[in-house]
């Protein structure tokens, strides 16, 4: 984690809102909700770009979190990272990939799709702009819509991991953090 401690304390779960509660579940709430819970009205507003990007996008579930997995490891977002390692086992990825992703578009093992989300990820993290052959390799397997989800994915996911990171949102429990590499 960057940050030891959070900069904002995620508000306690007894002082959350009903309808915080109610959307964010009853029990434990994530601390990124709790920590949001503090601007309920920008919280409520993201959440439903958010939910488009993470449950109705034209990707598939193992794709997007490569994309996820991979701008949280370049932003160093332990946070995101860890929530996506667990989402990302669960859309398919194995644990090999997840480590894999780490080292980037380049390393073995990767086919030439997976190669081409990771590389556009690198991309739009390290210039803002996907380049010419990037852009020729995702065109040769995603349509239109696919292509904006994959732009959007990976602009949500870093400004969400700036905003982890610069917040100091701590682990959830039972979460761990970046792999060892």
């Amino acid at each position: 984690m960057r940050l030891d401690k959070p900069r904002v304390d995620p508000v306690p779960g007894d002082q959350l809102s009903a309808e915080v509660r109610e959307k964010y579940g009853e029990g434990e709430v994530a601390n990124i909700f709790r920590t949001l819970a503090h601007h309920p009205k920008l919280l409520k507003r993201w959440t439903i770009f958010a939910n488009h990007v993470l449950m109705k996008s034209t990707l598939a579930a193992r794709e997007r979190e490569l994309v996820i997995l991979r701008i949280g490891w370049l932003c160093q977002a332990e946070y995101e990272w860890a929530q996506h390692a667990l989402i990302g086992r669960g859309a398919g990825l194995t644990a090999e990939e997840i480590v894999r992703i780490t080292q980037g578009p380049d390393a073995t093992g990767w086919d030439e799709r997976d190669q081409a989300l990771l590389r556009a990820t690198d991309d739009l993290h390290g210039d803002a702009f996907v380049s010419d052959a990037t852009w020729q390799a995702l065109s040769a397997h995603y349509d239109t819509e696919q292509l904006l989800d994959i732009l959007f994915t990976i602009g949500q996911y870093q400004l969400v991991s700036g905003v982890l990171n610069s917040l100091g949102v701590q682990l959830d429990e039972g979460l761990t953090g970046f792999p060892e590499t």
